[in-house]
């Protein structure tokens, strides 16, 4: 009989664990010290059963959605994409990834065919908040990625036209302007991260249906999507899909903890797994986007890869942790001072690294100009190196040498490939590509890594325009290109036009 009583007892305390919110716990609490208290061991007490059988107060979100939903808006635009995009998926969504993958970044993709063509005009449509009441907004570069129109509209049905003020392809950010008001509402970033099993709010505009709220607790924190070289991403349950993107994740207090960014989702749609960039990554991005337009990170010049085990064994390491340099770039800051392949990075300033990401992610925070501390792993003993940090030589502000190569309709902005972070050491690195140039209409991307120009090989802007100038010096009237990637050893020829 004891054994049925309690069997009883406990059945509703765990149903409405699963269920509860904090106000819930409290109850769930309440209601567990009465059925201990009050229930004799021989029999089963009126008094505790009608307590255990009290529906348990579930938190409501309904206060804290009317005060965040004014500053979230929906974001539509018109893009140019290449005419291979525009064949992928639903052109009034975001576009996701091929069914192969289950990752639903909504990134645009590459690569299929249809070079040639011309691009094609096509709606799509996200998520963003505002930042400050001078009109400043948040949301994803996916969303507003080659956009020729952008409007926003508020959870109050009106509607303003922005303009994209700076991008970021790394963090996946964006920072839009909307110029006709000056008091717009806004949201605050929190200042610290968000506890795994904290309850969160997040908000935006899933297929095309307007402000909608939906809530869930954050999964995990810390998630490397393979997205970029700077994963670390909050992984939360609250249903997050198409149109969500660039949206906001909120605390109980009414603080941006994320912006919601991809999911996971072998069929398309939300199965309870989505990523958010932190708050402590956008608030520092949004800030400099809004200040200049663009990012600046440090550099020094490596290529790196995790300590696994195997590895540690063989150089003699205790644990497998730090970063493995595998590359280091000839004239960097960190060849001058001296660092080499091998080596293993323990530690940054006296922070230790946990692996490559790490250290990826804490020199990128640094100024460019400012010096670090590296204590590295060396031929079974540790050293002491200090490297100056320089700027990332693909950002947009590391200097005049990759604006320049803008040549004429062409469109193109290059730069080398061994100074482009994953890009190899091979070729110049498509940075940017003018939609309305002739590089964009004969399907060159950016991304693409262009190895050879008119059967020469070119490792540097100034020697594939070097080789433009030959063949046009030549009377060709177009030059041939091989393109490849960084992520496939497959490679194309593409016929530019030079007249």
């Amino acid at each position: 009989m004891t054994e049925q009583v309690e069997t009883r007892a406990r059945a509703p305390r765990i149903a409405n664990w699963r269920a509860a919110g904090m106000a819930g716990l409290a109850a769930i609490v309440t209601v567990a010290g009465i059925v201990r208290a009050a229930e004799p061991r021989s029999s089963t007490s009126p008094a505790a059963l009608s307590a255990a059988s009290q529906p348990v107060q579930m938190p409501s979100f309904a206060d804290l959605a009317q005060a965040v939903s004014p500053a979230v808006v929906s974001v539509y635009i018109t893009a140019e994409q290449p005419a291979e995009i525009a064949t992928l998926g639903d052109p009034s969504q975001e576009n996701a990834n091929p069914p192969s993958s289950p990752f639903e970044f909504f990134f645009r993709q590459f690569g299929q065919p249809g070079f040639g063509m011309k691009p094609q005009i096509v709606q799509a449509q996200g998520s963003g908040f505002f930042i400050s009441s001078s009109g400043y907004i948040l949301t994803n570069n996916h969303v507003v990625d080659h956009a020729k129109t952008v409007n926003i509209k508020t959870s109050e049905g009106q509607s303003y036209p922005a303009k994209v003020i700076g991008t970021d392809a790394k963090t996946d950010l964006a920072v839009l302007k909307v110029e006709s008001r000056t008091d717009f509402p806004f949201v605050a970033f929190a200042d610290k991260p968000p506890r795994i099993g904290d309850w969160v709010l997040a908000v935006g505009n899933p297929f095309g249906l307007g402000g909608t709220v939906t809530a869930g607790i954050v999964s995990a924190h810390g998630r490397d999507i393979g997205s970029g070289p700077y994963d670390d991403f909050l992984q939360i349950d609250a249903p997050v899909n198409k149109g969500n993107s660039g949206g906001p994740t909120f605390n109980l207090q009414g603080q941006v903890v994320g912006v919601n960014t991809a999911i996971f989702s072998p069929s398309g749609g939300s199965i309870g797994i989505a990523f958010d960039i932190p708050a402590s990554t956008a608030k520092t991005v949004a800030a400099q986007l809004e200040a200049k337009g663009a990012v600046t990170r440090g550099w020094i010049g490596v290529a790196v890869q995790p300590v696994t085990q195997d590895i540690a064994d063989s150089l003699n390491l205790k644990q497998a942790k730090g970063a493995l340099i595998d590359q280091v770039q000839a004239g960097a800051p960190a060849a001058k001072a001296g660092l080499k392949p091998s080596d293993v990075v323990l530690s940054m300033d006296g922070n230790a690294i946990a692996d490559a990401r790490d250290l990826a992610r804490r020199v990128a925070a640094v100024d460019p100009g400012q010096a670090i501390s590296l204590q590295v792993w060396r031929n079974g003993h540790e050293q002491a190196l200090r490297i100056g940090v320089a700027a990332l030589p693909n950002e947009a502000t590391a200097g005049l040498d990759q604006q320049k190569q803008a040549q004429g309709e062409l469109g193109l902005w290059l730069a080398p490939a061994a100074g482009v972070q994953g890009a190899g050491t091979q070729g110049v690195v498509v940075m940017n590509v003018d939609p309305q140039g002739k590089a964009a209409e004969k399907g060159i991307r950016r991304g693409d890594l262009i190895l050879e120009v008119g059967g020469k090989r070119v490792s540097t802007p100034q020697e594939f325009l070097a080789a433009l100038d030959g063949a046009t010096k030549n009377g060709q009237r177009a030059v041939l290109l091989r393109i490849g990637s960084a992520a496939s050893t497959d490679t194309h020829f593409v016929a530019l036009p030079l007249a």
